[in-house]
Formats: C-alpha cells, sequence, structure tokens
C-alpha cells in the first residue's frame, strides 16, 4: 500500500488536501478533507486498464464551487425538506430555502463545505480514513451541537466502507449520505443509460411537482421504476410517466428490501455492489449538469454518471418520514454503506 497526502488549495485560510492510497492490485482511492469528497476510484476493466469510475472536476476549484455535490458527504440531511420546515417537539425550526422552496443537503453551507479534521489506520490490507468536524448548534438553524465522523475504510480487495457517526446535545435531525457519482465505463467514456443497475425495492417514495415526497408509496410494478430485474438505466428513463416527467429521469427514493444494490457496464465488464442499513436510496441519474469541466477535459453532460444516496427517506410534505431522521439527545447515529468492486464475466 502507498499512502500519500498532498495539499491542492485553499479555502478560509484552511489547506484543502488530498488523501491517496493506492494498492499494487491498481486500486486506488482519493479523498479530500474538503466535504469527505471521493476524487478517484480506480480499478480495472477487463483487460486490466486502470481507469476512475466516479465522475469529477478537472481541478480542485471545481471542487470549491461543487454545485452537483460531486463525491461530497450531505448532512446534516440528505435530500429536500418540504417548505424548509421542521417540528421537534413541538418547536418549528426555520431552515435555509437553497431548493426554490424547500431546503436540500443540509442547506446553504452543508457538511460537502466543511474542512474535516483528518486521522488514520494504516493496516497492509485496509486503510481507514476518519474524518470528523462539529456542527454548532442551529448551523443552517438545526438544533443541537453535533459531533460528526465518518471513516472510509478502504480494502485492498477493492472494498470501500463507509461509516457514518454522529451525536447532539439536543434532539435533532440527521441523516447522511454520500454524493459520489459513478460511471463504470471508466474515465466517462460513454454514459451510464448504457449500464445495468438492479435494486432490490418493490416501492418509491411518490414525489409532489418539487420533488419532495407525498407520503404515499408507487409500487413498481410496470413502472420505469422496476429494476428487480437487472435492467439497462436507459430504457425507460424517458418513458411518459408523471414521476419521470418530475425528475427530467430518475431522482427518486427507492425503499430497499434486504439485498444490495447493483451496477454493471457489459462493456468494460466492471460491476459494483452496494449494501447499507439504510431503509432508502435515492438514484439521481445526473439528469441535470453543471458548467464546470471535467477531468480528461470532459464536457459535463447528462447522465454521464448515477448517485446512489443511501439514507433515511427525505422529509416531504406534512413532515412525513421526520421521525426516521430524528437523533435523540445523547444517542449515536450510525450509518454504513459498503461498495465492492469487481469483474464480471
Amino acid at each position: 500500500m502507498i499512502y500519500k497526502k498532498t495539499t491542492v488549495g485553499h479555502l478560509n485560510d484552511k489547506d484543502i488536501i488530498a488523501y491517496n492510497i493506492s494498492y499494487d492490485n491498481g486500486f486506488e482511492v482519493e479523498i479530500l478533507n474538503l466535504g469527505g469528497i471521493i476524487t478517484k476510484i480506480i480499478t480495472p476493466d477487463k483487460d486490466n486498464n486502470l481507469e476512475n469510475i466516479v465522475v469529477g472536476y478537472k481541478n480542485i476549484n471545481g471542487y470549491i464551487e461543487n454545485p452537483s455535490y460531486m463525491g461530497a458527504i450531505i448532512g446534516r440531511t440528505s435530500g429536500r425538506i418540504y417548505n424548509g420546515k421542521i417540528s421537534i417537539d413541538n418547536k418549528e425550526y426555520r431552515l435555509s430555502k437553497n431548493y426554490g422552496i424547500n431546503q436540500g443537503h443540509g442547506g446553504n453551507v452543508g457538511f460537502n463545505k466543511k474542512i474535516y479534521d483528518v486521522n488514520y489506520i494504516k493496516n497492509e490490507d485496509e486503510f481507514k480514513l476518519i474524518l470528523s468536524c462539529k456542527s454548532k448548534d442551529l448551523e443552517e438553524n438545526y438544533p443541537g451541537n453535533l459531533d460528526v465522523e465518518v471513516t472510509f475504510e478502504i480494502s485492498r480487495n477493492f472494498k470501500i466502507k463507509q461509516i457514518y457517526k454522529a451525536t447532539s446535545d439536543k434532539k435533532t435531525l440527521v441523516n447522511m449520505t454520500n454524493h459520489s457519482y459513478f460511471n463504470l465505463s471508466g474515465n466517462l467514456k460513454n454514459p451510464v443509460t448504457n449500464q445495468y443497475m438492479q435494486i432490490n425495492s418493490d416501492f418509491i417514495l411518490e414525489l409532489d411537482a418539487t420533488s419532495v415526497p407525498t407520503g404515499n408509496y408507487i409500487d413498481v410494478n410496470n413502472t420505469p421504476f422496476d429494476f428487480r430485474k437487472l435492467k439497462s438505466i436507459g430504457r425507460d428513463i424517458d418513458k411518459s410517466h408523471n414521476q419521470i416527467n418530475i425528475g427530467c429521469g430518475y431522482d427518486h427514493p427507492f425503499i430497499l428490501n434486504k439485498g444490495k444494490i447493483h451496477l454493471e457496464d457489459k462493456i468494460s465488464k466492471r460491476a459494483m455492489d452496494i449494501k447499507t442499513n439504510q431503509e432508502c436510496v435515492v438514484v439521481y441519474s445526473m439528469n441535470f449538469t453543471d458548467d464546470l469541466v471535467l477531468y480528461n477535459n470532459k464536457t459535463n453532460q447528462r447522465r454521464f454518471g448515477i448517485c446512489f444516496e443511501t439514507q433515511a427517506p427525505p422529509i416531504g410534505q406534512n413532515m412525513c418520514f421526520l421521525e426516521k431522521s430524528i437523533l435523540e439527545k445523547d444517542s449515536e447515529y450510525t450509518q454504513i454503506t459498503e461498495y465492492k468492486f469487481y469483474i464480471i464475466e
């Protein structure tokens, strides 16, 4: 294993540092202390070509701006919160509204914008990168001083386990995730619409016109959202369906049964499995892009990445699902998501 740390920029008088971990089998991961952003996951294809399988920007300025949340830790909460309003023990909190009438991904300055403190534990076949930060009481108007720790366990056998932990001195909300965009073609050669996905999910959450849950469930049977069997992402992504129209593609919470989320590319033969202890995964098919340049001087294009935001259901109309993000005072929030990368026959 080779471990490197490199100063790649500066923000608010703090260094932005890239932590790079690589193994002799070609597996390489790079993470910034800015937002815990994953900038590289390099894996071999069927011919042992080593390529990046996450979408990323050309330079550090892209990650500082990062309007698409590329690769970042999301918090305190993930997804939208209807009307930027929550109530905890009959006390109302008005959150910042950065997604139209709603709050999205923790507000104007969410966990994606923080410079984390970093520690690590290095073993021969596993490297643990431990990021920590404090979120002060009423930051983005959330109650409670929150202590946050996110551990990336990067194993030689092509695995990444993300462990999120948080404790608060007041009852609050926590619902964290990661916002990496995956593309198994390698180095952004092809859109993800040509890749195949399988999700063990019988229901999605219905969204309103502002993309927050209504509180209703939709059976995926006979809809574009049925991925219980392996299916190309592009097959039904533009079909006429009111939920597809709302998101301009997939941008929906899938309620998970037991099992894994699977993605594969039949050209490169790369595949990945995701396992999580969370109730749902918001699948986002990169239906909108920013105008920043990607690595390899690629133009940012729609549907060249796909996000798997493992989390609790987002908070919708009438504060539906709010209780699923509640963290009691002095209790511990734990979210675990594991990624496994491999080659298919």
